[in-house]
């Protein structure tokens, strides 16, 4: 339950996991037909990445982005060893490299030894520490799974009615805060009163900070563990997760009333 209010006094209260949690809708209908909601929504290849840059901050051991987010990759290195072994060429040639049938486990020992450290291997795309084929998405990881904005609305959709629901632009929030929250303002029935005298832009973090009144403490900005620079993410990687997001991205569009422009 929501604690009371007085007569023209909002009670709000927020999470990151009610839009995602499969059974949160229907627990908040029982709680209130009436309510209104509204939902925070960024590009999902960035919030991934933003989501995952979270998560190193905090554990720095865990595997790379690119092992979390694809299943049954394939490097080049277990290409290499399995067509040495299968085989029977004294010599074959991969990678624009000559390499020699292994006749023992101490000669396969030295082959990976020979690739780990091959100057021309460490510079192409098929290097043993760069995947020959990514392998498939897995859109059951967290920080990919979130992003399924279309999955998650159409669960709250069946419980409340699309003008119940207000979507804010992530990105619009950013370069734009008095915008969207003017929006805000409008959907909640509220004056406008937040503008965007109340904000400015601080360039350390790259996020708008918000003013406070004139003689009080010093602004709010977000804290230490926002703003943070992203990790960096190969060019095929992203490119991969904008192939696998765009009908997920368009079946949000639809749903949602609006394109959100994401690429």
């Amino acid at each position: 339950m929501m604690p009371k209010a007085l007569d023209g006094q909002i009670v709000m209260e927020k999470t990151p996991r009610y839009f995602v949690t499969v059974d949160t809708p229907a627990r908040v209908h029982a709680m209130s037909q009436d309510v209104k909601l509204i939902v925070v929504v960024r590009d999902p290849v960035t919030r991934a990445i933003s989501d995952y840059t979270q998560i190193i901050s905090k554990t720095p051991d865990i595997p790379s982005f690119e092992s979390l987010a694809f299943k049954n990759r394939t490097t080049a290195l277990e290409v290499l060893v399995t067509m040495v072994l299968q085989r029977d060429d004294e010599e074959i040639t991969f990678n624009d490299q000559k390499y020699y049938r292994c006749l023992n486990f101490v000669h396969l020992m030295s082959l990976m030894f020979l690739l780990a450290n091959c100057e021309a291997c460490m510079t192409n795309p098929l290097s043993p520490s760069l995947p020959v084929s990514l392998g498939q998405i897995d859109s059951l990881w967290s920080p990919l799974w979130i992003g399924l904005y279309a999955q998650h609305m159409e669960r709250w959709l069946a419980w409340f009615p699309r003008s119940q629901i207000h979507l804010v632009n992530g990105e619009r929030l950013i370069s734009d805060p008095a915008g969207e929250l003017g929006k805000v303002q409008d959907f909640l029935g509220l004056q406008r009163i937040v503008t965007d005298k109340h904000f400015y832009f601080n360039k350390t973090k790259g996020f708008p900070c918000l003013k406070k009144p004139e003689g009080s403490s010093k602004p709010h900005c977000l804290g230490k563990t926002k703003g943070r620079t992203h990790v960096t993410i190969d060019p095929e990687v992203i490119q991969k997760l904008r192939d696998f997001y765009k009908p997920h991205n368009q079946r949000f569009y639809q749903l949602a009333g609006q394109n959100f422009g994401w690429h």
